[in-house]
């Protein structure tokens, strides 16, 4: 049983055998994120999250032109995205509003990827504590070194800011303050762990199951499952929909309609839909049979497997994971993305639990097995290249050959990207191409191309001050992916539509960087610069 006295006077000397291996992760970690954003790489999701904090600390909270451009109205119905559409209808995180001050302080979307890598670094170190209440240093080390080095945590940190960052620093806080007995702090956490985001109460059903079947909390258990299970229905089926239809007639179709036959399904619709019919979900946990042993693999590695064979990580763990076999999407079994960061801390606790009674086992040939698991896991992480963070290192395509080196990369940002952002207004409306949207995203209206038209605050349909697109990137890409082909070609056709109506003028070209101003007499050079252009993607 772990000492139940805590000194926290002692807690760097207490964590001092990890700070090495999560300084390490840290700074390269943010070094490789940062270069993400400032060199372009960041995409919509950044822009999206940039774009909530801004208004909420303009007392907007919550609301996202960009988010309402996603939203079913815009997509299924048609509908012109608005300026005060709030997001909560798609995604409810009023834990964000923790980091308010912070972004208050540095209102930019590159704070967001700071935020981003020491949420997850400081997961790391919670994690270290709650190792060490029942493990020996070494051990406790070679845990939390196999979650800064796991691919589960590595992709969903070199990425556009998500939500679920905060879930590995919240959880453990939870789980540390069970074995402390301090139930003020684990009820806190438990609160902060459901409003993370809609779903998240299903990694907190998972420690309750946990505290059940352990028979150690069994009370407290149950009660942790009825909160987290009651909590996800209320929200989903009651206050998520006086925001949008959004959960009903896009998300839980979109993740899990394979399980309904209708237009729109809540979240009791899906659970009814899964638990009526054992085959289909029997089929839908196994299938795609290949993809779903490799994700499988790919979170056991760093552990050195151990997690596979440790009860309580499947009491956890077990949830997020049934959620993700349980979806669709391409999204779902993929490592590198944020849902995969879901599963860790279950994997962790596990593991911590089956050494504090295999403590014997930590032998140098398992040592050396293991240090050759996280070796792997480190070599899987760099080559999956996740979110394109290692453009400048690998290859996007061989054949035919697409890569994009830092220095040509960055000559582009230089004097293609930044002259041109620097004539659009901080007030003006723009819409812009992905990658271009978190560093516009600052501003009340803004959109992504070919979107021109929203609803503005006095409830009148504008059309954009300013549209601005990236097509030197896509460019690059479009000889090996259909995508930023077919993308390239519908946006030479959008360009000359609304320069040959007079709508928009081209008032600077350079780069393969096009701006556009509303009203406005088109720039003869630019003109001629972006006739050559054309002509080189038409041929």
């Amino acid at each position: 049983m772990p000492n139940s006295r805590w000194n926290l006077s002692k807690l760097f000397i207490f964590i001092r055998p990890i700070l090495p291996i999560a300084g390490v992760f840290f700074f390269i970690c943010l070094l490789l994120v940062l270069n993400r954003y400032f060199s372009f790489y960041a995409s919509f999701d950044q822009g999206i999250f940039n774009q909530v904090f801004w208004n909420n600390i303009h007392g907007r909270f919550f609301q996202s032109s960009l988010s309402s451009s996603l939203s079913t109205n815009v997509v299924h119905a048609n509908e012109i995205p608005t300026v005060f559409y709030h997001r909560l209808g798609q995604h409810f995180t009023p834990a964000l509003l923790l980091w308010a001050p912070i972004y208050a302080l540095f209102p930019n979307a590159a704070t967001l990827a700071v935020l981003l890598v020491t949420l997850i670094t400081a997961g790391g170190l919670m994690l270290y504590v709650l190792a060490r209440q029942y493990l020996e240093p070494r051990i406790a080390v070679a845990i939390t070194g196999s979650y800064y080095a796991a691919n589960a945590v590595i992709g969903p940190t070199l990425c556009n800011f998500h939500d679920i960052s905060q879930l590995p620093l919240f959880i453990f806080t939870l789980l540390l303050a069970m074995e402390k007995r301090w139930w003020w702090l684990f009820w806190l956490m438990a609160g902060l762990i459901v409003i993370v985001r809609e779903d998240a109460g299903v990694s907190l059903f998972g420690v309750g199951v946990y505290m059940v079947l352990s028979k150690r909390f069994p009370r407290t258990g149950l009660a942790v499952c009825i909160f987290s299970f009651g909590y996800m229905l209320l929200l989903t089926n009651l206050i998520m929909p006086l925001f949008s239809d959004d959960i009903s007639k896009r998300f839980m179709l979109e993740r899990f309609g394979q399980y309904v036959d209708a237009d729109e399904a809540s979240t009791l619709d899906v659970i009814w839909g899964i638990v009526s019919n054992p085959v289909r979900l029997v089929v839908e946990l196994v299938t795609p049979f290949d993809r779903t042993i490799r994700y499988l693999l790919g979170q056991l590695l760093p552990f050195a497997f151990i997690p596979a064979i440790a009860p309580a990580s499947w009491s956890i763990a077990g949830f997020p994971l049934l959620k993700l076999l349980l979806g669709k999407g391409e999204s779902v079994l993929a490592i590198t993305i944020r849902y995969a960061l879901s599963v860790v801390p279950g994997l962790c606790y596990g593991a911590i639990l089956w050494w504090a009674k295999h403590p014997k086992t930590f032998k140098p040939s398992f040592r050396r097995f293991w240090i050759f698991c996280i070796t792997l896991s480190l070599i899987f992480s760099f080559t999956s290249n996740p979110n394109r963070t290692f453009y400048f290192a690998i290859p996007d395509s061989v054949k035919p050959w697409v890569y994009v080196s830092l220095p040509e990369q960055w000559n582009h940002v230089n004097k293609g990207i930044r002259p041109l952002l620097a004539q659009i207004p901080s007030d003006a409306s723009v819409s812009a191409t992905t990658y271009l949207v978190p560093h516009l995203s600052s501003r009340r209206q803004i959109l992504r191309v070919p979107m021109l038209e929203l609803r503005n605050d006095n409830r009148e349909v504008v059309k954009m001050d300013y549209a601005i697109a990236d097509l030197w990137q896509l460019q690059k890409y479009a000889p090996a992916f259909r995508g930023d082909r077919g993308l390239l070609k519908q946006l030479v056709a959008f360009v000359d539509t609304i320069t040959n109506n007079q709508e928009y003028g081209i008032i600077d070209f350079k780069e393969g960087v096009i701006l556009l101003k509303k009203d406005a007499v088109s720039n003869e050079k630019a003109v001629e610069e972006w006739v050559r252009f054309r002509q080189g993607v038409r041929s």
